[in-house]
């Protein structure tokens, strides 16, 4: 499994450190280490377990070591806890030394050609309306507006998935997809695609634990810990990554399969 991947991946960068602060907000989840280091992750609100003391797991995170509670991430019995683990992951991925993807000019360093057709798991409004300008056709899945009852026009039904996403040249996925379990399934459904990208802040930047996959491209995150009190109080009152972009530092890193 990719998580288990990420998780030995991230294991020399986690076994040393602890978690020094955390939020647990409405959209999103802030991890800071022991060293400064702040990780983030989507908040899966739609399948959270009802009651208002289910989520007394976070007061026992501060001061623990970081790589048990990284480990959330595939040990965790909801969504709040896996998405701990994954903002802990993400928070780990800052020591590293990672060389972004020179070319800019291109989606993350993927040249969408004007004959491909793009898939994209996990609706990001943005990136879609630019892949829109450049794909003949884009092909939108989202598990939580489906589950939601809403209709937007360019999302297409979850059940289409195995039908549609093997057609694509380019797929984009989002790293939420780690959290409810689903990566695995959709990379396989993906194999005729010749781009694939994990793209969000939910994304784990561990590049080696996507060597011999079909993982193209990582596309995440890291974020300036000068900012760390501003940031952690939006997340607290249930602000998204539209509010706390100018805390972003983005990546776009190329998978090497050498």
């Amino acid at each position: 499994m990719i998580i288990d991947k990420v998780l030995q991946a991230a294991r020399p960068y986690l076994e040393k450190r602890i978690v020094k602060d955390a939020v647990l907000g409405l959209s999103l989840i802030g991890i800071e280490l022991d060293n400064g280091d702040i990780g983030l992750s989507y908040m899966l609100r739609e399948d959270l377990p009802p009651g208002c003391s289910v989520f007394s797991f976070a007061q026992d995170i501060i001061g623990a070591n970081a790589y048990e509670v990284a480990k959330l991430v595939k040990e965790g019995t909801d969504d709040a806890q896996r998405g701990v683990g994954i903002a802990t992951l993400t928070a780990a991925s800052c020591q590293q030394n990672l060389v972004d993807i020179d070319n800019v000019s291109y989606t993350f360093g993927v040249d969408v050609l004007p004959t491909d057709t793009v898939g994209m798991v996990g609706y990001i409004e943005p990136i879609a309306e630019k892949l829109l300008e450049r794909a003949k056709k884009l092909i939108v899945f989202d598990s939580g507006v489906s589950k939601s009852g809403r209709q937007i026009d360019i999302i297409s039904k979850m059940e289409d998935q195995p039908k549609l996403l093997p057609s694509c040249d380019v797929v984009l996925i989002t790293g939420t997809t780690i959290i409810n379990g689903t990566i695995d399934e959709l990379l396989n459904l993906c194999k005729n695609a010749r781009e694939i990208v994990l793209v969000g802040s939910s994304t784990p930047m561990f590049p080696e634990a996507f060597k011999k996959t079909n993982v193209t491209v990582l596309a995440g995150a890291w974020w300036n810990k000068n900012h760390k009190k501003e940031l952690f109080k939006l997340i607290s009152i249930a602000s998204g990554i539209s509010h706390v972009k100018k805390s972003m530092i983005k990546k776009a890193i190329r998978v090497i399969n050498s």
